[in-house]
Formats: structure tokens, C-alpha cells, sequence
């Protein structure tokens, strides 16, 4: 079931998040925290939902997805704790999160997972114990009972779409593109990947792949290395699977003199809006973190409380592992100058403000955003 990304703006849920009382109330050694009850006291045997995150280079985990899902659940249900962790990059650690998540006894887990594969064990055993689990923007192996994302083929297409647009004429079966994917455990990376090819198949040709693993300095040095290998001049756009990796991306660009090139990524970053704005970014893909987040508190909070989930999660996905999981995919757009207003602006993702820094007011001004 796609969901409209006509939201409340994010910065009304961070307030109500703010008006509920939402904290970090203590931790744990996973680095768990826990949201106080309506009183502001934790009940003698609370109901619980564990949040896991995958990391916290990419700016959205910390800043959007854990407090909208926080306030979310909050909205629904007063008397339900959050606890919270994020893995900082590391499968390992986010092993040890779930398995805390588990003594703590909490009925439901929503996992981004830092690794697919890895956290199937980790799954299972959270299911043995009568957990119920969703995947939360990356497909988790393992007994899913509910996943919430994006449609991650369609980000590649307008991905694809975008550098085509972006790169308008230029864009010919002989013109050299170089690609930088994102972490090849991440399941979402294999299917930006092939949403990207899919749309720029025959029309460019991809001379240089490689993953730069979600890493600005990785992505950085995969990017030096194709400009060395293929020669600045003979580059006529770059693909990267997201923000983070675009603003190592331009950083060697830059480095090398190399101005004027179309590159996109996606997340609509602060960063990569500003870079938009100013024009060394060409594009990025807008997933609207509201929703999602809200679509998975709605249900952990159904699944919590038994509650059936088949209207909230309509569409079936079968992941990695063969297992066939109700999901929720959402709709992501296309984001360039001409639409940053209608879109993170409009859904008060950033304000005018906080996109046009002195830095960048003079081009604000040129792009009509002041």
C-alpha cells in the first residue's frame, strides 16, 4: 500500500515528540535507551518496542528517523517505551543490541539491519522467543513479519532519470558515466543498482563501478581512482547510491578540477539541498522520512498488540532468504532546484532558513527560494 507523502511537516512531529516528554531515560550495555512512561516513570512491566538503526554517518538516522518513529508510537500508544539503539556501523554490535533488546523483554523489534545476512540469526532468535519483527528500510533475512521502505527500484530509476536529465545532450551511448553503489550487504543497494541500470541502460556507458560501502571517503577514493583510471575530461557524470557518498564524490571532483559534472545521490541530505542550490549537486532522491517512520510505529504498535497488519501492509515481498514478508512501500521523488519548495520545504523537512546559510544566499536568491 503506498502511502501519500503529503505529511504533517516533521518539524510538528519533533514538537509533539518534545510536548510527550520523549527522553533517553538510561542505557543499557547495547546502548539501548528508554522513552519514560506518560508520567514520566517506567511501568513495572511496560510494553516495549526496540528500535535498532544500522548507523549514524548518514545524517537522518539520529536527526529524523528516531524521533518520528519515537513520537509516533507515543501518539498511538502513551503507555509503550520505546528502547533505542544504533549499530555505529557494525553488524556485531547490532547483534549484541538485539540479543539486549531481548533480556529487556521487548515484544516487538524494528531492525535496520547494518547487515541483511548477518542479522537472520539474530532474527531467529528473537522470533523463538515470540518476538515480533519488522525490517525497517533495508530487508532483513530471516521471519520477517513486516517490512516498510521505499519502492527501492523506482529510487534507481529517478536516480537514473536524474543524471540523464542532468546531463541532457551529453548523455550518449558513448559517454562515460562513473558508478559508486552503495554496500552490497545492504539489500536496498542491489536494488537501487539495478533501478538505476535499468533506466540508463543503452543510453551512457557505466565505465567504472564499485561500492563505495554508504562511506564518504570510501566513495571519495573509489571516485579518485575512476578519475585517474578514465581521465578527468573523459567523465561525463557520476552516480552515487546517496548523499554521503556524493559529498566524498564531489570532494574529489574538486580536487581534481573536475567542474561542471552532473552528479545525484539521494536521502535529500541538508547538505546535498545546499549543494543543489549552489550547483555542484544536480539531483537527489526525496524519501520522505515521516511517513516512514510513522508507517512503522503503526505497526509495531499493531503487531504489539495483535492486531492485524494486512491493510497497513498490503503488498508482498519476498526477501534473500526465500521468506515472503507483508510490506508497506512507499513512493520516492525526485528532487531538484526547481521542486526543493513543493517538497522538504513544503514538508518541513528543512526551513528556508536552514538551507540558506550565508554560504548559499546568493544562489537561494538566483533559485527563487528567497
Amino acid at each position: 500500500m503506498n502511502r501519500s507523502l503529503k505529511r504533517t511537516p516533521a518539524v510538528t512531529a519533533l514538537a509533539v515528540a518534545l510536548g510527550f516528554g520523549l527522553c533517553a531515560c538510561g542505557s543499557g550495555s547495547g546502548g539501548a535507551s528508554v522513552a519514560a512512561g506518560s508520567d514520566g516513570s517506567a511501568s513495572a512491566a511496560p510494553q516495549m518496542i526496540g528500535l535498532l538503526l544500522p548507523e549514524d554517518t548518514a545524517t537522518r538516522y539520529e536527526q529524523f528517523d528516531k524521533p518520528l518513529f519515537e513520537a509516533k508510537v507515543q501518539a498511538l500508544a502513551p503507555n509503550v517505551q520505546v528502547r533505542y539503539a544504533n549499530a555505529g556501523g557494525s553488524a556485531q554490535t547490532q547483534a549484541q543490541q538485539v540479543r539486549t533488546m531481548i533480556d529487556a523483554g521487548v515484544g516487538v523489534l524494528v531492525i535496520d539491519a547494518q547487515d541483511s545476512a548477518q542479522i537472520k540469526s539474530s532474527i531467529e532468535t528473537a522470533k523463538a522467543k515470540g518476538i515480533k519483527v519488522v525490517a525497517y528500510d533495508r530487508l532483513a533475512q530471516g521471519p520477517v513479519d513486516a517490512y516498510v521502505s521505499f519502492d527501492n527500484e523506482k529510487v534507481g530509476e529517478l536516480q537514473g532519470q536524474g543524471l540523464l536529465d542532468a546531463m541532457g545532450p551529453a548523455a550518449t551511448p558513448s559517454a562515460k558515466v562513473v558508478e559508486i553503489d552503495g554496500d552490497a550487504a545492504d539489500p536496498n543497494s542491489i536494488d537501487f543498482e539495478r533501478g538505476f541500470l535499468a533506466a540508463v541502460q543503452g543510453k551512457v556507458n557505466v565505465a567504472y563501478d564499485a561500492s563505495g560501502m554508504w562511506k564518504p571517503d570510501v566513495a571519495a577514493e573509489k571516485a579518485t581512482a575512476a578519475i585517474n583510471q578514465l581521465g578527468a575530461k573523459n567523465i561525463a557524470g557520476f552516480y552515487s547510491a546517496n548523499d554521503g557518498m556524493a559529498a566524498g564524490i564531489v570532494s574529489a571532483m574538486r580536487t581534481a578540477g573536475l567542474t561542471g559534472v552532473p552528479i545525484g545521490g539521494q536521502d535529500a541530505q541538508l547538505d546535498a539541498i545546499q549543494r543543489i542550490v549552489a550547483g555542484t549537486q544536480s539531483y537527489t532522491v526525496y524519501k520522505a522520512y515521516k511517513p516512514e517512520a510513522e508507517a512503522a510505529a503503526e505497526l509495531a504498535v499493531d503487531l504489539l498488540q495483535g492486531r492485524d497488519i494486512g491493510a497497513l501492509a498490503a503488498a508482498m515481498k519476498i526477501s534473500a532468504s526465500g521468506d515472503d514478508v507483508h510490506a508497506d512501500l512507499l513512493t520516492p521523488v525526485l528532487l531538484t532546484k526547481d521542486n526543493i519548495k513543493q517538497t522538504v520545504i513544503a514538508d518541513g523537512l528543512y526551513t528556508v532558513g536552514q538551507i540558506c546559510t550565508p554560504t548559499y544566499a546568493s544562489a537561494c536568491r538566483a533559485d527563487g527560494l528567497q
